[in-house]
């Protein structure tokens, strides 16, 4: 067989990702008509059907999902090459594939991907928002960034911050009199997070050495964070909420901090990495502007 064209099988991908020869056209900044012929070489080239085409999407055949999987792995590869290259001249570039909760990704991965972005122009991020843990090396994650207590595991992690969490309430659901200390809120209304192991059960200590553990009263149960935040912020009930989610709306008088003399537990804030020999820069740069805004918004989250 005749050696391949590459070019295309990066072409017969974005068609693949796109489910159309028009979108992965404008992806890729070419024609369609390019594109379709591109792919059609490819197939004579094989001698196989690689897509079938309806009038509404672009699907892989059996033949064409195998080369697929194979085409992301080859073309990652390429790209890491180009980094590893350019390491000389630490300049990140490249595709930037970056895993992260819901909550944090949208108030503080997503802003500052858009200034990574401008900052470092040969680089594109991609952000993957998703509660669930994702396998980073099966779905060619660069970066992970994981909220709360790491459990073990054969990937490498590195502690960029933590972040303190905080009962919260709209104002009006508490009465300051009625709640003088956390036994005092087992009758209250509270909004569970379903996405925790224990979303009911708190701790809460004064003084490094005074505990009291209370099980609140649940009226009602979200699995996203966010939709936890939204709930409260209307009045559904007391929750318990990362302080990176809630410094804006205490300081703005939308919601209120309950029992600020009690504290509960802290978490962390992980960058989490696939085992690898080499990291890119693109990976280490962000990671670095990621630690720095931790270190400038600290101080003001303390404070809430």
């Amino acid at each position: 067989m005749e050696s391949i064209n590459l070019n295309r099988l990066a072409y017969f991908a974005a068609v693949v990702d796109a489910a159309s020869f028009t979108r992965a056209a404008d992806r890729l900044g070419i024609t369609k008509t390019v594109v379709s012929q591109q792919v059609a070489r490819l197939e004579q080239e094989l001698k196989t059907s690689l897509l079938v085409r309806t009038t509404r999407r672009v699907e892989p055949t059996e033949a064409g999902r195998l080369l697929h999987a194979r085409c992301l792995m080859i073309l990652r590869e390429a790209e890491n090459a180009f980094a590893e290259l350019a390491q000389a001249n630490a300049k990140p570039m490249g595709l930037l594939r970056i895993a992260a909760p819901n909550d944090y990704g949208s108030c503080t991965l997503a802003p500052l991907a858009a200034a990574f972005s401008k900052q470092f122009p040969a680089c594109r991020v991609d952000l993957l928002l998703a509660d669930t843990k994702v396998d980073l090396v099966g779905n060619q994650i660069d970066l992970s960034i994981r909220v709360g207590w790491l459990e073990d595991s054969n990937l490498q992690a590195r502690r960029i911050g933590s972040f303190r969490q905080l009962l919260v309430a709209a104002p009006g659901v508490v009465k300051k009199r009625a709640v003088r200390q956390p036994s005092d809120l087992a009758s209250l209304p509270f909004v569970a997070n379903g996405a925790l192991r224990e979303p009911l059960q708190w701790q809460f200590t004064r003084n490094d050495f005074e505990r009291q553990t209370v099980r609140m009263n649940q009226t009602l149960t979200i699995n996203t964070t966010p939709a936890v935040l939204a709930a409260t912020l209307v009045g559904a009930g007391l929750s318990v909420l990362p302080d990176f989610l809630v410094v804006e709306d205490i300081k703005a008088g939308r919601l209120a901090h309950i029992l600020p003399a009690w504290t509960l537990p802290a978490g962390g804030i992980h960058a989490v990495y696939p085992a690898a020999r080499f990291r890119p820069p693109k990976v280490t740069a962000f990671v670095a502007m990621l630690t720095e805004e931790h270190k400038r918004t600290a101080p003001t989250r303390a404070k809430s």
